[in-house]
Protein backbone atom coordinates (compact mmCIF):
# COMPACT_ATOMS: atom_id res chain seq x y z
CA UNK A 1 0.00 0.00 0.00
CA UNK A 2 1.13 3.73 -0.91
CA UNK A 3 3.11 4.88 2.23
CA UNK A 4 1.64 8.00 3.93
CA UNK A 5 4.28 10.27 3.09
CA UNK A 6 4.53 9.16 -0.65
CA UNK A 7 4.43 11.80 -3.25
CA UNK A 8 3.24 10.60 -6.71
CA UNK A 9 4.89 13.23 -8.88
CA UNK A 10 2.08 15.02 -11.40
CA UNK A 11 4.00 13.12 -14.30
CA UNK A 12 3.35 9.85 -12.21
CA UNK A 13 -0.28 10.47 -11.29
CA UNK A 14 -1.17 10.89 -14.92
CA UNK A 15 -0.11 7.45 -15.34
CA UNK A 16 -2.37 6.66 -12.83
CA UNK A 17 -5.05 8.30 -13.77
CA UNK A 18 -4.55 6.01 -17.03
CA UNK A 19 -4.51 3.38 -14.76
CA UNK A 20 -7.26 3.88 -12.91
CA UNK A 21 -9.81 4.54 -15.60
CA UNK A 22 -9.29 0.95 -16.93
CA UNK A 23 -10.37 -0.25 -13.96
CA UNK A 24 -9.28 -3.67 -14.85
CA UNK A 25 -5.11 -4.80 -15.03
CA UNK A 26 -3.33 -2.80 -18.20
CA UNK A 27 -0.75 -3.60 -19.92
CA UNK A 28 2.55 -1.16 -20.26
CA UNK A 29 1.70 -1.61 -24.17
CA UNK A 30 -1.73 0.27 -23.31
CA UNK A 31 0.03 2.94 -21.13
CA UNK A 32 1.93 3.77 -23.36
CA UNK A 33 -0.69 3.64 -26.23
CA UNK A 34 -2.56 6.29 -23.69
CA UNK A 35 -0.31 8.82 -23.97
CA UNK A 36 0.54 8.30 -27.96
CA UNK A 37 0.89 12.73 -29.36
CA UNK A 38 2.20 13.67 -25.60
CA UNK A 39 5.82 13.14 -26.44
CA UNK A 40 6.99 11.01 -23.86
CA UNK A 41 9.07 8.41 -24.51
CA UNK A 42 8.36 4.38 -23.80
CA UNK A 43 11.31 4.66 -21.64
CA UNK A 44 10.15 7.76 -19.48
CA UNK A 45 6.86 5.85 -19.13
CA UNK A 46 8.72 2.77 -17.52
CA UNK A 47 10.29 4.93 -15.42
CA UNK A 48 7.36 5.92 -13.52
CA UNK A 49 5.90 2.55 -13.57
CA UNK A 50 8.87 1.12 -11.66
CA UNK A 51 8.36 4.35 -9.31
CA UNK A 52 5.08 3.68 -8.86
CA UNK A 53 5.74 -0.05 -7.92
CA UNK A 54 8.16 1.04 -6.22
CA UNK A 55 6.27 3.44 -3.92
CA UNK A 56 3.52 0.69 -3.50
CA UNK A 57 0.87 2.53 -5.74
CA UNK A 58 0.83 -0.09 -8.55
CA UNK A 59 0.89 -4.20 -8.84
CA UNK A 60 3.05 -5.43 -11.94
CA UNK A 61 2.46 -8.98 -12.82
CA UNK A 62 4.29 -10.43 -15.91
CA UNK A 63 2.57 -12.40 -18.06
CA UNK A 64 4.63 -13.54 -21.07
CA UNK A 65 6.53 -11.03 -22.68
CA UNK A 66 3.72 -8.29 -20.83
CA UNK A 67 3.85 -6.67 -17.55
CA UNK A 68 0.26 -6.03 -16.10
CA UNK A 69 -0.55 -3.15 -13.58
CA UNK A 70 -3.17 -3.25 -11.27
CA UNK A 71 -3.43 0.28 -8.83
CA UNK A 72 -3.04 -0.72 -4.74
CA UNK A 73 -4.65 2.20 -4.22
CA UNK A 74 -7.83 3.79 -5.52
CA UNK A 75 -8.29 6.61 -6.91
CA UNK A 76 -10.68 7.86 -4.27
CA UNK A 77 -7.81 6.96 -1.37
CA UNK A 78 -5.68 8.69 -3.01
CA UNK A 79 -7.41 12.23 -3.42
CA UNK A 80 -8.63 11.77 0.46
CA UNK A 81 -5.11 11.32 1.11
CA UNK A 82 -3.88 14.12 -0.58
CA UNK A 83 -6.97 16.17 0.27
CA UNK A 84 -6.26 15.66 4.50
CA UNK A 85 -2.17 16.12 4.12
CA UNK A 86 -3.27 19.32 2.08
CA UNK A 87 -5.81 20.32 5.15
CA UNK A 88 -3.10 19.13 7.22
CA UNK A 89 -0.26 20.78 6.10
CA UNK A 90 -1.36 24.45 5.18
CA UNK A 91 -4.57 25.00 7.70
CA UNK A 92 -2.85 23.19 10.70
CA UNK A 93 -6.02 20.06 10.20
CA UNK A 94 -8.92 22.73 10.66
CA UNK A 95 -11.25 21.93 7.74
CA UNK A 96 -13.17 25.11 8.99
CA UNK A 97 -10.04 27.22 7.38
CA UNK A 98 -9.99 24.98 3.90
CA UNK A 99 -13.39 25.54 3.51
CA UNK A 100 -13.51 29.35 4.13
CA UNK A 101 -10.24 29.92 2.17
CA UNK A 102 -12.28 27.94 -0.42
CA UNK A 103 -15.24 30.66 -0.74
CA UNK A 104 -13.05 33.59 -0.23
CA UNK A 105 -11.05 32.69 -3.58
CA UNK A 106 -13.50 31.36 -6.23
CA UNK A 107 -16.73 31.99 -6.79
CA UNK A 108 -19.62 29.21 -6.28
CA UNK A 109 -22.19 29.17 -8.48
CA UNK A 110 -25.80 28.92 -6.52
CA UNK A 111 -26.35 26.08 -7.64
CA UNK A 112 -22.96 24.91 -6.34
CA UNK A 113 -24.13 26.30 -2.75
CA UNK A 114 -27.31 24.07 -2.96
CA UNK A 115 -25.71 20.98 -3.66
CA UNK A 116 -23.26 21.34 -1.39
CA UNK A 117 -25.54 22.45 1.93
CA UNK A 118 -27.48 19.14 0.43
CA UNK A 119 -24.54 17.23 1.13
CA UNK A 120 -23.68 18.01 4.64
CA UNK A 121 -27.33 18.08 5.59
CA UNK A 122 -26.94 14.67 4.51
CA UNK A 123 -23.76 13.72 6.27
CA UNK A 124 -25.00 15.26 9.97
CA UNK A 125 -28.40 14.12 10.03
Amino acid sequence: MLQRNTNISEAELEVMKVIWNEQKPITSLDIVEAFEGKGWKKTTIATFLTRLVEKGALFAEKQGKLYYYTPLISQKDYRMSRTKNLISSLYGGSIKDFAVSLFEEQSISEEELKELKAFFVDKVV
